[in-house]
């Protein structure tokens, strides 16, 4: 009897610990994610600080957005810049900015609405496009599993697969990237992801070179039991713009308060 019952499931469990397997569930169930993720409304900070070579906090500045829902894609409205209120001038431009973009975008056409939509849907997919590689583009290590967020982990390393070329255009990075992975166990969702540069990266040709060590982290939370949103953006390390104004710091940017999107856009103040 428990021969026979290895013969039937060893095989339905063993590719649950392919990493490469794992990698590529979890790609599947993000785009799945993705689709409930555009029905919540959130604060978002915004996080930029500078250091010296011998890693000095030279200056920090944030700001903070109300994300909402207008019309059926984003409406983003500044509500705090260094995590204070803004001014009775700004707050007013803000506000007037906001009538502005209700009563233009409730005076469009269909065809006009469904453009807007589509557009955001576009971009939106673009930035996911990479994942679609990643699987083919990597080679995986299942290194260990790891309490994390309340949950078990699979913790995955990535490394360049050498000889591979990327088929797409967006994912032309992958090659000079090694990352680090945490997968949840039950959800098979993206709960964190480190990536490292091997070399440096121009993105947009040399609109922005960013330096070979640099880092980027990404974490995100169950939320409502029924979708996975962003936690933390973090990006540490030295990049350059147009090859002439150069920064060294770290550019955080964190999410917090979601909401399910309700028919109203909903104005917040931040204390």
């Amino acid at each position: 009897m428990r021969l026979i019952f290895l013969l039937l499931f060893f095989p339905a469990i063993l590719p649950a610990q392919d990493p490469r397997e794992i990698v590529r569930r979890a790609t599947e169930v993000d785009r799945r994610n993705a689709e409930i993720a555009r029905n919540y409304t959130f604060l978002q900070r915004q996080e930029q600080r500078q250091t010296d070579s011998s890693g000095k906090v030279k200056s920090v500045e944030s700001e903070t957005w109300d994300v909402t829902l207008q019309e059926g894609s984003p409406y983003r409205r500044l509500v705090a810049r260094n995590d204070q209120p803004l001014s009775a001038k700004e707050q007013k431009r803000e506000e007037e900015k906001l009538r502005a973009s209700i009563e233009q975008r409730s005076k469009e056409t269909k065809e006009q609405r469904d453009y807007r939509i589509a557009e955001w849907d576009r971009r939106q997919q673009q930035r996911r496009e990479p994942m679609k590689e990643l699987p083919d583009a990597f080679n995986f290590t299942l290194v260990k599993e790891e309490a994390l967020n309340g949950g078990q982990a699979y913790v995955i390393d990535a490394t360049p697969k050498p000889g591979y070329r990327p088929r797409l255009a967006s994912a032309f990075y992958f090659p000079k990237v090694k990352a680090r992975l945490w997968i949840d166990k039950n959800d098979h969702q993206w709960i964190k992801v480190e990536v490292e540069s091997l070399e440096t990266v121009s993105f947009g040709g040399v609109v922005v070179r960013m330096a070979k060590g640099s880092k980027l982290v990404i974490e995100q939370e169950r939320v409502n039991g029924e979708v996975w949103l962003p936690k933390l953006v973090s990006f540490r390390g030295a990049f350059r713009i147009l090859l002439v104004k150069g920064y060294r710091g770290e550019y955080n940017i964190t999410f917090r308060d979601y909401r399910k999107f309700q028919a109203e856009s909903r104005v917040v103040t931040v204390q």
